[in-house]
C-alpha cells in the first residue's frame, strides 16, 4: 500500500453533470485499485447521485459495487434536506452527521486525505 491518502467527495447530481461523477468514481477506482488508501464521500447534492446510482437497475450501479467500502457514507443533513434519507439508509450506506449534523470534510483532512472534490 502507498501513502497516498485520497477523498473523493462527489458533489454533484447526475443531472447537473453525470460525466464529473462519473470521472470521480472512476478515479477513485484507479486510486483504489493501485492499493492507496482512497475513501469516497457524497455531500451536498452528490447525496441525490448516491441515492440514484444504489439502485442496482443504474448504469452505474457497477461502481457503486466496485467501490464497495471505501464509499464511507452520505452526508445525513444534505441526505434529509434533499429528501433522499430513506434510500441511502436503507441501501446500507452511513449517515455521517460528525460536524454538528453533518459530514466533516475537515476530519477527513486532519486524517491526512487530500481532497478531491466532483
Amino acid at each position: 500500500m502507498s501513502d497516498l491518502k485520497i477523498a473523493v467527495v462527489i458533489l454533484e447530481t447526475l443531472e447537473n453533470n453525470n460525466a464529473r461523477v462519473y470521472r470521480g468514481l472512476k478515479t477513485a477506482l484507479e486510486f483504489k485499485a493501485a492499493g492507496d488508501d482512497v475513501v469516497v464521500m457524497f455531500d451536498g447534492s452528490g447525496v441525490e447521485t448516491l441515492a440514484k446510482i444504489a439502485d442496482p437497475s443504474h448504469p452505474m450501479n457497477g461502481l457503486v459495487g466496485a467501490l464497495g467500502d471505501t464509499i464511507i457514507g452520505a452526508c445525513e443533513f444534505c441526505a434529509k434536506s434533499h429528501k433522499v434519507f430513506e434510500p441511502i439508509r436503507d441501501g446500507g450506506f452511513p449517515l455521517l452527521s460528525d460536524n454538528g449534523g453533518e459530514a466533516s470534510v475537515r476530519k477527513l483532512v486532519v486524517a491526512g486525505y487530500q481532497i478531491m472534490n466532483y
